[in-house]
């Protein structure tokens, strides 16, 4: 049995803990800090409820990141900037697809995520307006990867490629 969880990712002054929009989040460890105040907490239950990701945006005011982690097979990606808005898209995709493939008659991978091009331009923009000038083609293949062997490791290099924490 992997990993089941979230990781939140943000910046702030002051531990996003603390905020408003993660007080449903009881419980969170502070996982990495990394230059520009940005933080990588770690809310290590599948079950409940993380809080939301646009409302973390707005009150940090600045972009957020949800990661939530499947059993580390795959990822959930959720992210938003108080200007960009909201974006949503999976990492270790064939896992993913997988998954929900017994879920909804009818329902495919892209009618819940962006795929990996659009995900690519979400997250360029999503970077930019964090104050990070990055290349789209690093993360399109972090968003076309395969778990290695983990898929939090998959996340952690997409917040590399971000250029929010560096491996």
């Amino acid at each position: 049995m992997g990993y089941w969880g979230y990781f939140v990712v943000g910046r702030g002054e002051r531990p996003l803990a603390e905020l408003d929009a993660l007080a449903g989040a009881e419980g969170m460890v502070l996982r990495e800090s990394a230059p520009g105040g940005w933080q990588v907490w770690e809310y290590a239950n599948g079950e409940g409820d993380v809080g939301n990701m646009n409302a973390l945006a707005l009150e940090s005011g600045s972009p957020a990141l949800f990661g939530y982690v499947m059993d580390s097979a795959s990822v959930v990606l959720e992210a938003a900037g108080p200007e960009s808005g909201a974006w949503t898209t999976c990492l270790a995709r064939s896992a993913m697809a997988e998954y929900i493939g017994g879920g909804e008659e009818g329902l495919t991978l892209e009618d819940y995520f962006l795929e990996p091009r659009d995900a690519a331009a979400r997250a360029v923009a999503w970077a930019a307006e964090a104050g990070h000038e990055v290349p789209e083609e690093p993360l399109l293949d972090v968003l076309s990867a395969a778990p290695d062997p983990l898929a939090e490791n998959l996340f952690f290099r997409m917040l590399d490629r971000l250029g929010v924490v560096p491996l």
